[in-house]
């Protein structure tokens, strides 16, 4: 499939209907030798991160000290949110709440308004991507450029995101020639990743320096300071804010921890999960703003609070965004970040998202294989496999699981309860998987066969070979 087509493919107006993941899954997967170049990108990001993991003894009392701080902090989270108001503005920032994704939105543009704003630059914020800023602002007259590299390709082609970490990580260079060509007017066919990054610092520079304002994410909120932190490899926020009269940053409620010191934890453990750094190339600290800057906090719930009263899915809310749990998901690998059709996809995002919207994001639970392997890489210990099978049975309980699932998993438990049955089922697949190919190879009576190869039916089940072989 020609990736220009994704937007076409995955993503409808907000409202409107998506596609769901398996559809959308199956979109991409057409594309045999991209998908197998996709799972095999994202694999090396594993293995680099595996390798960063090894090189730190303590990596496991890390994540231990890690999960503890941030279990801590969501059970004190109204104090701690009260003490980062609190010396925020002792700092001179100006600091705002947000209910939803609507509120933020419009405090954002009522600050571009109020000062008269035209030119806006803004480094990556899965906040904003969450709550749709962009597409509001444009709606509203505003034109704001995206200056992270990945971001910026994917906004020139009218994308989302397909990674949280890595933006483009769904394209190739050629692709991003192409994307250059049309918009830099750079060299066409010239791939070399130089010359196109070249054009690019070209080409964002102009923007930087002629911003007004500078919208930010926060990967970190110090209550104990009143300050807070973002991490780039590019220093694009860096640029951005520091050319730019106002500052707006934009968080979750859950990206408070309680002290600085808190953060040479955190800090230790993002970039070794993200990419197998051993540190972002820019952690910049934020506090006050310099003379004659306004900064501004925009703090969101968006839901967040509803999750944390959830008890089996709270602690979701200790997510740090380092994707790691995207790079090693076999599922995510094979089936492309669009796929999703939210703005936090992957593992994460299908424990995240149900809580927003029950019913548009109720396909997202079911589209793991339930590995752990997302929970194995987890830097703050999240039971993400866990909560992805409690999501669905909470959807199920809910009624938005779809009809044939429900009788397919009803009579699945029916069978594994009673040995018999089971083994007489067992039988009767073999003798099928034998003798009846044309009804296991045609994908309209087994979906399951769509983009798979059927496997090669066992003489005998393992119950009977172990009974023969034991000794």
């Amino acid at each position: 499939m020609d990736p220009r087509n994704f937007n076409k493919f995955y993503f409808a107006p907000i409202g409107a209907t998506t596609m769901s993941h398996s559809k959308a899954a199956g979109v991409f997967i057409q594309d045999e030798p991209r998908t197998d170049w996709h799972d095999e990108t994202l694999w090396f990001v594993r293995e680099k991160r595996d390798k960063a993991v090894r090189q730190v003894p303590e990596w496991e009392q890390l994540r231990e000290l890690a999960s503890g701080i941030k279990d801590h902090t969501l059970s004190n989270l109204d104090n701690y949110l009260s003490a980062f108001e609190k010396n925020a503005l002792a700092n001179g920032v100006k600091v705002h709440w947000a209910a939803d994704a609507a509120e933020h939105n419009d405090i954002i543009l009522q600050i571009i308004r109020e000062n008269n704003v035209l030119r806006i630059v803004k480094s990556k914020s899965m906040l904003t991507e969450e709550c749709h800023l962009n597409p509001f602002l444009i709606e509203h007259g505003v034109e704001v450029v995206d200056t992270d590299l990945g971001e910026r390709i994917v906004q020139f082609r009218n994308e989302p995101p397909s990674h949280i970490v890595l933006p483009a990580i769904h394209l190739k260079k050629q692709d991003v020639s192409q994307t250059f060509h049309e918009h830099l007017g750079t060299e066409a066919g010239n791939n070399d990743p130089q010359y196109l990054a070249e054009a690019a610092r070209i080409h964002l520079r102009d923007k930087f320096i002629q911003s007004q304002l500078a919208i930010t994410g926060v990967n970190f909120a110090v209550a104990e300071t009143g300050g807070f932190v973002v991490c780039t490899n590019e220093g694009n926020a860096d640029m951005g804010t520091h050319a730019a009269d106002i500052h707006i940053a934009c968080m979750g409620i859950e990206k408070i921890i309680p002290r600085a010191e808190h953060l040479s934890v955190f800090l230790r453990l993002l970039a070794r999960s993200a990419t197998g750094q051993p540190i972002t190339t820019y952690s910049s600290h934020f506090n006050r703003p310099r003379v004659g800057q306004q900064m501004h906090i925009v703090i969101v719930d968006n839901g967040r609070t509803k999750q944390l009263g959830r008890p089996d899915f709270r602690n979701s809310l200790k997510c740090i965004r380092c994707a790691a749990c995207f790079n090693t998901c076999p599922v995510y690998r094979r089936s492309g970040g669009h796929s999703y059709h939210t703005a936090v996809a992957g593992p994460i995002g299908s424990i995240l998202n149900p809580n927003l919207d029950m019913k548009a994001n109720a396909d997202l639970p079911f589209a793991s294989t339930l590995c752990g392997s997302c929970s194995n890489v987890c830097p703050v210990k999240i039971d993400i496999h866990v909560q992805l099978w409690k999501w669905r049975q909470v959807l199920t309980n809910e009624g938005y699981a779809p009809t044939g699932k429900k009788i397919a998993m009803g009579g699945m438990a029916f069978v594994l309860a009673h040995p018999s049955i089971y083994r007489i089922a067992g039988k009767m697949g073999r003798w099928v998987l034998r003798s009846l190919p044309f009804i296991t190879n045609n994908k309209t009576l087994n979906p399951w066969y769509k983009q798979r190869e059927m496997p090669t039916p066992p003489k005998q089940s393992f119950r009977d070979w172990y009974i023969k072989n034991k000794r």
